[in-house]
């Protein structure tokens, strides 16, 4: 009883930001401006939400975050589930020095990479007008193949997977290969139906991290055309105020594709971050 209501105080305090940008979003800036804090508006202006619509192309912007999300967590779940199985189910020589490699990834800072990633991409050869040579022009920046590149594999996603593919009993791959399939038959036909915790898992944490990105695609976006949600949500400051409520108003709408994915993949996501650490 305790635990329960320990737990629930703790889950009230998480939700208190929510809910406090939901009641913003419903206000009047004479509300949001005035001289002492008001949690509940005197009014609710449900246009707010329509208002803030209005300033800028947003759907476009939702399309942008939309399709580099599905693009980077489709790739990101093929390419680091391969890995994985790689990791944790073949025998090839140096394979334990290379997951050592892949696990240094985990401990270096994306803004130490961000540099040398923007100096690939603008180097691209024969993308965005450049040559063999990836000289004179433009490479992979403000394009989706810029926002996309650099998420579709990380040492995270290796790592979930290759923990997961731990807990197999070898039994399992001897009988398929008795069966008479190979490596990769045995990886789609048994490894990829029974791993539907962990890429539920994969899914809810590479989208909302993909979604929410703000600092890459600063770097990388120049037109208004190639812009994602998190960046049109600047659109609502000004060189002197805030347009808060709008602006929240925005962000409850942009957060909306998170909720739905993280409430699908609930159950599967809880299981996957559980079973990921049972062996290793």
């Amino acid at each position: 009883m305790i635990v329960t209501v320990v737990m629930g105080i703790f889950s009230l305090i998480m939700l208190f930001p929510f809910l406090l940008m939901l009641l913003t979003s419903l206000k009047t800036m004479k509300d949001v401006l005035a001289p002492r804090f008001i949690l509940f508006p005197s009014e609710l202006v449900w246009h707010n939400f329509a208002e803030a619509m209005t300033r800028g192309n947003w759907p476009r912007y939702f399309f942008n975050s939309v399709y580099v999300t599905a693009m980077t967590v489709i790739v990101s779940l093929l390419f680091n589930s391969l890995a994985g199985y790689a990791f944790s189910r073949l025998r090839f020589r140096g394979r334990d020095m290379l997951f050592l490699i892949t696990l240094i990834g985990l401990m270096i800072p994306p803004q130490v990479n961000m540099l040398p990633v923007f100096v690939i991409l603008k180097n691209i050869p024969l993308a965005g007008g450049n040559n063999l040579l990836g000289r004179g022009g433009t490479g992979w920046l403000d394009s989706y193949m810029g926002l996309i590149a650099p998420y579709v594999a990380g040492s995270f996603g290796v790592f979930l997977f290759r923990q997961f593919y731990l807990n197999f009993p070898k039994a399992l791959d001897d009988a398929a290969l008795i069966d008479g399939l190979g490596k990769v038959r045995i990886f789609f036909r048994i490894y990829v139906p029974l791993s539907t915790p962990v890429i539920a898992t994969l899914i809810a944490l590479k989208s909302t991290h993909t979604w929410n990105e703000f600092t890459w695609p600063l770097i990388i976006i120049n037109s208004d055309k190639m812009k994602t949600v998190q960046l049109a949500l600047t659109a609502f400051k000004a060189e002197t105020t805030v347009e808060w409520n709008l602006l929240m108003a925005a962000t409850t709408l942009t957060i909306l594709p998170l909720v739905i994915t993280f409430l699908i993949a609930q159950r599967y996501f809880i299981q996957g971050i559980v079973t990921t650490g049972i062996k290793g």
